[in-house]
């Protein structure tokens, strides 16, 4: 089936990006298109000014369209932010009948069990993946069609956002005026843009660092078996640097592209950085120990936030594969160095799979989750039941605008 190009959308805290992609044979992608705006009006992923974040949009999408040669009018809405959150739900049914034996009727009417979780506060589900399936005491059925049994159960994550934080950014989207067909986290996105399955089977870990927010997803047993986010990125450490080395916030920030290390050079440490003056005043320096210094501070206290939530649930030792880096964190200096020493696996940069077209968006890990979010545009729209819930889903979490 000949599929029309697919649009992800991403309104991060430093940049609205726009990506346009085409599918191929043999699961292949071709990046055709791509349009970005300097972010205005969105912290930590969420929109803090409806106008600003419109416009960003409109400057992304007007040139993802000029840079494709396409006419946008569907995108597929990236989310992220530490409102998202996850859950595991367990559901079980009775066999009744036919001798025991499980029928499709009976996977759908315990995964629909799984599913009917009530959460509490005005939160929305964005996904429902199924872990593993039960029958009696059989643990890990990967399909339990035509086995039989007295009790059947699946483990489902649910994957769920804050409903109002969920509407504002479809809001913006659909206000600059484009559908949005569907949206999905961010961090699975990421994972699916750069696991192969193999690296699935052997359980993996995926942390996007992104400008505002950190998101992760973790493999095991070839399913996943984690997933969240928290509201500290880039910005964070911008931030840091500003108030330790008393510089102002674009000295800052062109320090940590510059000269930020996830580690810190002991054998450098004491050379002196001129930072040129900003305005007609003075020009100063600053120690490059003390750059380092606050950046290996500020990584290592986000890693060992994402590596609490990985050990709370013991999957440590079912992450086969080790660690892999994608969004524009994942540029920092010795970042795959420091993340070996806190999770004390192997780690690596996650770079997309499968994927050609612009070299500037295919070789970036800062691209990864766009990207998955096109593969995940496409698998959904070749499945045309699943489809239509996510249609419905966008309606139903809008009501009438």
């Amino acid at each position: 089936m000949d599929l029309p190009p697919v649009v992800a959308l991403e309104f991060g805290t430093t940049k609205v990006r726009a990506l346009v992609g085409e599918a191929r044979d043999d699961d292949h992608l071709m990046i055709i298109g791509l349009g970005e705006s300097p972010a205005r009006g969105i912290r930590k992923s969420e929109i803090m000014d409806f106008e600003g974040a419109l416009e960003c949009a409109r400057i992304a999408l007007h040139n993802a369209e000029e840079n494709g040669n396409v006419a946008i009018k569907q995108v597929h809405l990236l989310v992220s932010g530490s409102h998202i959150r996850s859950l595991v739900n367990r559901g079980s049914i009775p066999i009744l009948g036919r001798g025991g034996e499980i029928t499709r009727e009976d996977i759908e009417h315990v995964m629909d069990t799984a599913r009917a979780v009530n959460l509490q506060g005005d939160f929305e589900v964005l996904h429902s993946i199924c872990q593993h399936f039960y029958v009696d005491d059989q643990s890990r059925v990967v399909n339990p069609e035509g086995l039989e049994g007295a009790k059947l159960a699946v483990d489902m994550l649910m994957l769920y956002g804050a409903r109002a934080r969920l509407r504002n950014l479809v809001k913006v989207a659909r206000s600059v005026p484009v559908d949005v067909q569907d949206v999905a986290f961010s961090g699975l996105c990421a994972a699916l843009a750069v696991l192969s399955q193999e690296e699935k089977s052997q359980g993996a870990l995926v942390i996007d660092l992104g400008g505002g927010s950190t998101s992760y997803v973790a493999y095991a047993g070839n399913a996943i078996a984690a997933a969240g986010a928290f509201s500290v990125g880039g910005d964070h450490l911008t931030n840091d640097l500003a108030r330790g080395l008393q510089i102002t916030l674009p000295q800052a920030d062109r320090l940590k592209e510059s000269l930020g290390s996830a580690m810190v050079d002991l054998a450098n440490r004491a050379q002196r950085v001129e930072l040129g003056a900003e305005t007609a005043g003075r020009s100063r320096s600053v120690r490059l120990g003390d750059v380092q210094q606050i950046t290996y501070l500020r990584m290592e206290e986000t890693l060992n936030l994402v590596r609490e939530q990985i050990e709370q649930q013991d999957l440590l030792h079912y992450l086969g594969a080790g660690v892999m880096l994608t969004g524009g964190g994942a540029y920092l200096k010795r970042i795959t160095e420091l993340a070996e020493r806190v999770f004390n696996l192997p780690c690596q940069l996650g770079k997309p799979r499968n994927v050609s077209g612009l070299a500037t968006a295919t070789d970036g890990p800062e691209y990864a989750a766009a990207i998955g979010m096109l593969r995940y545009a496409i698998r959904t729209s070749r499945r045309p039941a699943r489809r239509a819930g996510l249609l419905s889903w966008v309606e139903t979490i809008m009501g009438r605008l």
